[in-house]
């Protein structure tokens, strides 16, 4: 049987033939305009995924009403004049040589400028679950207005050029909010049951398929399961879902998660196994008739054409995959898949730089991702020798993005293995796929021609002698160690001796520092130690719940009984119990048989002002600028290297 074979069959929806079965699904990227119209960004994103013919592409949310806007740059699509852009979005998809599907959205409770100002609309006046501000309860006019523009919005799609419609029923926005007991308290026949309180869905659902006539597919999105207390459950909303499909629906996107939900469900973090979610959509399949499409952190295209294989799933989401390599499928099908760059479901650059920083969409290892207009694609005009100091994320971005560019480049690695940081961060439990991208992208150097030199330190004398034309400084940053009583005895280690085997870990332990480092390494030691706690500073954790992995982080030690203590400070370590003092109150801990300090980093720049005396252009990156993320190290060492 042809490898991939499933995955890369054909299948009509509707008259509609898709040359595969690899979808990408609607993603946020905060790239429109201000204005909520399609910008050069988005299209120069957009095209870039296209190019490797996906059978699916649905491009992100677009508000139906301007009550259900998130975002001023969440595309708009409420009127006819944002038909010119998306006309453009629609062209740059096909031209790739997939089809195009554009999402249908309205935020519900969830649109925090409305809420701010009296105006969001909900199916009850319940507070959200992320604002504690509740919308107003919507009337007859309101489901009427809200049914039509689902209803204009379709039509607006499909004389945009698109191929097909997705109607945004999941992830706590307001037709998920409706099916929802936990926003949905209403006693007339949109409450009560569940079947009453899918009834808004299928009249939106209805009015589209009227709207738009027979011939044009219409996809549902929907949250199989809630997956929050209080919330439905996948055997609460399967008995409702042919009713969606009698309603006038071709395909069901089975999703799961909601506004609140633990751990980010809708973005897994790398605690999920790829394809978690599959057995969903085979209970979809099994009471409808219709393609299901399942999403679940998929990376590995062998994966998926199982999955088809299996009968779980007609089609696979691969969302964030398509941000980490756009490429993946084109490698996949040419039977490449170690040149595959793999999501490691991180989060920074999709998730967490959108929602909590307000920026627009990149990948963590991926620096192109959100930059499609400002990526240089080279050759360089004039190469330059460049040196790399440092062989960590940022340092071999750089040397990469260097030796893409043309440059002839060279690592100094004091090491005696490439890595950096990496190399720690991925022994902790879940963590393994972070070693697997570092090991991928130090063979890609090594592919592009890249010297690296292993247990070699650049230094003021190699400067001098080398005369290099360019130096990126990624020397990562030194270990911090608090100024203790106690802390040079032999039972206290650094996180980075137990993380590497150097220490075993101890019996009684505790952690100075509860800031990621020190909470990963607690994590590590959890399965091994008797007792664990960990003393932080801070009065609130560094390691926000808020982001998946920061939840459930806190959630394995909590559940491990780990003792957290914040707004602590460490006076005194002695040979067998810490001395801690917390809100002015000194606090004895024991037994303690070991001491792990994990306070974190300080830049290492030394190298910055030898080559200020010596008159080389260089730049700082990553940790040796400022210990941060994955993401500022790869975007730093792209930029400094796009600079040259």
């Amino acid at each position: 049987m042809e490898r991939l074979s499933h995955l890369l069959s054909p299948l009509d929806i509707r008259g509609l033939r898709l040359e595969n079965r690899v979808v990408m699904p609607p993603m946020g990227t905060n790239l429109g305009a201000k204005d909520g119209t399609v910008s050069d960004e988005l299209v120069a994103y957009m095209k870039r995924r296209a190019g490797a013919a996906p059978g699916l592409i649905i491009a992100e949310i677009a508000a139906v009403h301007e009550s259900g806007s998130l975002i001023n740059t969440e595309l708009g699509i409420h009127d006819d004049r944002f038909i010119p852009g998306l006309a453009r979005l629609a062209r740059a998809i096909h031209d790739g040589g997939a089809r195009a599907a554009i999402q249908l959205h309205h935020g519900g409770r969830e649109c925090f400028f409305h809420l701010s100002e009296g105006r969001a609309l909900g199916p009850s006046a319940v507070p959200s679950l992320i604002y504690g501000v509740a919308p107003r309860e919507m009337g007859s006019e309101d489901l009427g207005m809200i049914r039509e523009a689902f209803g204009a919005a379709a039509v607006r799609a499909r004389e945009a050029g698109f191929d097909m419609v997705e109607i945004h029923a999941a992830h706590g926005y307001l037709l998920c909010q409706f099916l929802s007991p936990l926003a949905n308290r209403r006693q007339d026949e949109y409450g009560s049951t569940m079947e009453n309180r899918a009834r808004f869905v299928r009249e939106v659902i209805a009015e589209v398929r009227h709207r738009v006539g027979g011939g044009f597919p219409i996809s549902v999105r929907l949250s199989v399961d809630e997956s929050i207390r209080g919330g439905y459950t996948t055997e609460d909303i399967l008995p409702v879902i042919p009713g969606f499909v009698t309603a006038g629906a071709d395909v069901i996107h089975a999703s799961l998660g909601t506004y609140g939900s633990p751990a980010g469900v809708t973005s897994a973090p790398v605690e999920f196994e790829p394809g978690f979610n599959a057995w969903r959509a085979r209970k979809v399949k099994e009471v409808v008739r219709v393609p299901v499409i399942t999403v679940g952190r998929f990376t590995d295209p062998a994966m998926a054409d199982a999955v088809i294989a299996r009968g779980d799933a007609d089609l696979v989401s691969f969302g964030r995959q398509f941000l980490a390599d756009p490429d993946f499928l084109v490698k996949a099908r040419q039977g490449r898949d170690a040149d595959i760059r793999r999501c490691i479901a991180c989060n920074q650059g999709c998730i967490e730089r959108l929602m909590f920083e307000g920026k627009k969409v990149r990948c963590a290892i991926n620096p192109e991702t959100g930059q499609e207009t400002q990526y240089p694609k080279g050759p360089a005009a004039s190469p330059k020798i460049v040196w790399v100091a440092g062989a960590g994320p940022a340092g071999l971005t750089a040397a990469f993005e260097a030796a893409r560019l043309g440059h002839k480049v060279t690592i100094f690695e004091k090491e005696a293995k490439a890595g950096g940081q990496i190399r720690f961060a991925a022994i902790p439990p879940f963590k393994e796929v972070y070693g697997a991208w570092i090991q991928w992208l130090e063979q890609k150097v090594r592919q592009a021609g890249v010297e690296i030199r292993t247990g070699v330190e650049m230094s003021a004398d190699s400067l001098e002698k080398g005369r290099p034309d360019h130096v990126i400084i990624a020397t990562g940053g030194e270990k911090v160690v608090p100024p203790i009583e106690g802390i040079d005895l032999p039972h206290v280690y650094d996180a980075w001796e137990i993380l590497s085997g150097m220490a075993s870990p101890g019996r009684d332990v505790l952690v100075i520092g509860g800031g990621l480092i020190g909470m990963e390494t607690a994590d590590y030691l959890c399965a091994q130690a008797k007792t664990l706690t960990v003393v932080e500073a801070l009065q609130a954790s560094p390691v926000s719940k808020l982001t998946s992995h920061g939840y459930m982080l806190h959630k394995r030690l909590r559940d491990a009984g780990c003792a957290l203590v914040f707004g602590g400070t460490v006076t005194a370590v002695m040979k067998d119990s810490v001395s801690v003092l917390v809100k002015g109150e000194e606090r004895l801990i024991a037994p303690v048989d070991q001491v792990v300090v994990a306070v974190g980093l300080s830049p290492r720049q030394g190298l910055k002002d030898v080559c200020e005396r010596l008159g080389i252009p260089h730049a700082l990156v990553g940790d040796a600028s400022v210990p941060r993320r994955i993401i500022e190290a790869t975007e730093e060492g792209a930029r400094a290297a796009w600079g040259v």
